[in-house]
């Protein structure tokens, strides 16, 4: 059962569905964008304020990996899973 009740009071409770956002340089500095999952539409951009170096991000929305830290990632859970089948035998 959803827990969103009651209707109209403007707040939303859980993750964003179907977004996620990507942190990019924008001038020097750095910004998020907002992307669509399915479509990989760039959907809105949120830049740092005057005299910021950095902007906020998009409430509720998933962070993406970067490439290069989905790689890492895969090659520890890789090396995790051959010395997890090794104890095994």
């Amino acid at each position: 059962m959803a827990v969103n009740k009651p209707t109209g009071d403007n707040a939303r409770k859980g993750a964003v569905k179907k977004r996620s956002q990507t942190k990019s340089t924008l001038g020097g500095t750095s910004a998020w964008t907002k992307r669509n999952r399915n479509s990989g539409e760039f959907m809105a951009l949120k830049r740092p304020g005057k005299k910021k170096k950095a902007a906020k991000k998009f409430k509720g929305v998933r962070v993406e990996r970067s490439a290069a830290k989905t790689r890492t990632v895969n090659k520890k859970t890789a090396a995790k899973k051959k010395s997890q089948a090794a104890r095994a035998r």
